[in-house]
């Protein structure tokens, strides 16, 4: 239009570095990160960030270089957030659970010019670096992390390197907002961990998104029991300081701990995947303290069975279910809450509150689309499709991934891989991963519609279903089951509790005892449970099983 122009009096391009110089600006004496009896204000925080900026930048760290970062949640992962974009470079954070050798190889294909280890890490990332010592001639720099009042001399140590870097080192801003931020690999809940590019634009728009899907208000205090390293803490790491918010360190997740946490620093937020809702509600009574306040509790990375929301809200706790992917910077989508719904029996409103939602207010489009034809699915509950998005917080695509990239947004939209069906008021419901769900005798099985069925049993802590090979029924649901501690239950007992709730197809014909394997986010790694009911060997109708 004519008289308007683009300049920088009316342009500036996004970056969740911003918070942090207002967070210093607005909230410089109010204590941003709490880690045991380590204490930081917003104005130390921001001096941290800045020494970091200045370390790395010393040791030739510079724009579009990869630094990575091995650590649980503790105060120099948080600042790590801040720092290494603060030079222009990208952070990427590595999943704690893996071994050296998957560590290795993320190492090689990010390039990773450094690497920060925690302590408690060190033989993890040596043995990486040993490996990657094999293909590579120039090695990361190390860096050790050690406790915050831990005074260590050497060269390579986190806070000597503060210590002596300067406080005055000037921010390198991106020169484009879709400048990437960070590089998260994928959970390798399916296949081999994929590098996804988080540009400071949507890092921005999705750590506001967050904030206000969370209803997080100004100066929380929220206690890290989601892995920084996954999401970036669901981009909550950018949005607690957008609210001026207190960070409350967790570097080992426990009921005990989290009751501890909530009780001790008067915790308003926090977040977990069902698995830490799951702790929670079954801590016993020893470890439990009363609730100083409302507590807000954001849950996703796996869909959450009805009776852990239900448990939970009974323990006080206000549950938000929001759900998304690593290729959506974390969530994407929340079960909006209506008044209508207060009304309704409890056990309904968790039933409800398990949905998937609509998406928040940075996600243009959300919908359930048949993959083939591209048609929207209709809203009647049944039809299932495939949940894809559109919009300004859909990742920048697969690092050196061009293919995978090009196949992800094929049609134009951002193909999750989840299979969902659209309610009558909109909200999606979450069927299966596509890999997951299970066809016998040509009916499509929910798996996430059997395991919650299995939640409800009183013996079973945890349960996970996958499907198994059958001469007649091509595969049938195989349920692997963990029980509460002290608890009892045979596997026909399960097998005949799950028929008397469901169709007699989709009820579970094998019940394996044990530990669910499960990724560090909490997302049960199938393709492990799916090998082991191959390796049970196929169903006869004889009713043997032959290996």
């Amino acid at each position: 239009m004519e008289g308007s122009v683009r300049c920088s009096a009316n342009y500036v391009p996004l970056s969740p570095l911003s918070f942090l110089e207002r967070a210093a600006a607005v909230y410089g004496e109010r204590v941003s990160v709490i880690h045991g009896h380590v204490r930081y204000t917003w104005k130390e925080t921001r001096e941290r960030c800045l020494r970091l900026a200045s370390a790395l930048a010393h040791m030739g760290i510079s724009r579009g270089d990869v630094v990575a970062v091995l650590a649980p949640n503790i105060p120099s992962m948080y600042e790590l957030h801040f720092g290494v974009p603060m030079t222009g470079g990208i952070l990427c954070t590595l999943n704690t659970r893996h071994d050296s050798a998957m560590l290795s190889v993320l190492l090689g294909h990010s390039e990773a010019k450094a690497i920060f280890v925690d302590y408690q890490l060190l033989e993890l990332g040596q043995g990486a670096l040993r490996l990657l010592a094999k293909d590579r001639a120039n090695l990361p720099h190390l860096i050790i992390l050690s406790e915050p009042d831990e005074s260590l001399s050497a060269e390579n140590n986190y806070e000597t390197l503060l210590r002596t870097a300067n406080p005055q080192f000037t921010i390198k801003w991106p020169l484009d907002e879709c400048d990437p931020i960070s590089l998260n690999y994928t959970s390798g809940t399916t296949s081999r961990p994929k590098g996804v590019i988080y540009t400071h634009r949507g890092a921005y728009l999705n750590a506001i998104a967050s904030v206000l899907l969370n209803d997080i208000t100004t100066m929380p205090v929220y206690l890290w029991t989601v892995p920084m390293f996954h999401c970036n803490g669901w981009c909550l790491i950018w949005g607690v300081a957008a609210q001026g918010g207190t960070n409350i360190c967790l570097r080992n997740v426990s009921a005990k701990a989290i009751f501890n946490g909530i009780y001790l620093h008067k915790v308003t937020h926090m977040g977990g995947a069902p698995t830490v809702l799951n702790m929670i509600i079954n801590a016993p009574l020893s470890e439990r303290k009363s609730l100083p306040g409302k507590v807000t509790v954001a849950t996703g990375a796996a869909p959450p069975p009805p009776k852990v929301l239900f448990q939970m809200e009974n323990l006080g706790f206000h549950v938000i279910h929001s759900y998304g992917l690593t290729e959506t910077y974390g969530p994407a989508t929340v079960c909006t809450w209506k008044p209508d719904w207060d009304a309704l029996p409890s056990e309904d409103r968790a039933k409800i509150k398990s949905r998937q939602g609509l998406q928040h207010l940075c996600i243009e489009e959300l919908d359930v689309k048949d993959s083939v034809t591209m048609k929207s699915v209709p809203a009647d509950g049944k039809s299932i499709g495939e949940v894809m998005f559109r919009g300004n917080t859909v990742m920048g695509g697969y690092y050196k991934d061009i293919d995978e990239t090009n196949k992800a947004f094929a049609g134009g939209w951002y193909r999750s891989g989840d299979l969902a069906v659209r309610q009558a008021d909109g909200y999606i419901k979450l069927k299966d991963r596509a890999k997951d769900i299970i066809i016998s005798g040509g009916e499509n099985i929910s798996t996430i519609e059997v395991e919650s069925v299995l939640y409800n049993h009183p013996a079973v802590l945890e349960a996970a279903v996958v499907g198994r090979p059958d001469e007649y029924w091509g595969e049938t649901p195989c349920a692997f089951v963990k029980l509460k501690d002290g608890a009892y239950a045979s596997s026909e007992e399960i097998i005949t509790f799950c028929r008397a709730k469901l169709p007699h197809y989709m009820a579970p014909r094998t019940v394996i005892f044990e530990e669910l394997p499960k990724t560090s986010t909490g997302k049960v790694q199938k393709f492990v449970l799916r090998d082991k009911a191959k390796s049970l060997g196929t169903i006869f109708r004889s009713g043997g099983s032959k290996l």
